[in-house]
């Protein structure tokens, strides 16, 4: 009285390597979907993002991550000095520059 069943070796199909590449596809086409759905996308902003940050200059109305607006009076290689407010001046890092606003919008 044995309930495993005997295992018999199987024969050896004759398409492994065409089922192997088949196999592969979805996995290929994924990472295909997920390179032009994600990973283009964010470099584009990236180098958008880049591109703002160098054409920075002086007396232009930004905007930082933390929401903070104020017109740019000094900047440094690294460093961008905000005027918030009339004698207030803030530092900021220049990659937390998010936006540069139109000309007059900050008072």
């Amino acid at each position: 009285m044995f309930f495993i069943s005997n295992a018999y070796a199987q024969s050896a199909s004759g398409g492994g390597a065409e089922s192997s590449l088949m196999g592969m596809l979805p996995l290929v086409l994924m990472f295909v979907v997920l390179y032009f759905v994600m990973i283009r996308p964010q470099m584009k902003r990236q180098k958008e993002h880049k591109t703002m940050i160098e054409a920075l200059g002086k007396g232009d109305e930004v905007v930082t991550n933390g929401g903070m607006l104020g017109k740019v009076s000094k900047l440094t290689e690294s460093i961008v000095t905000l005027e918030v407010a009339n004698g207030v001046e803030i530092q900021v890092q220049r990659s937390s520059v998010v936006q540069v606003l139109p000309k007059g919008t900050v008072k």
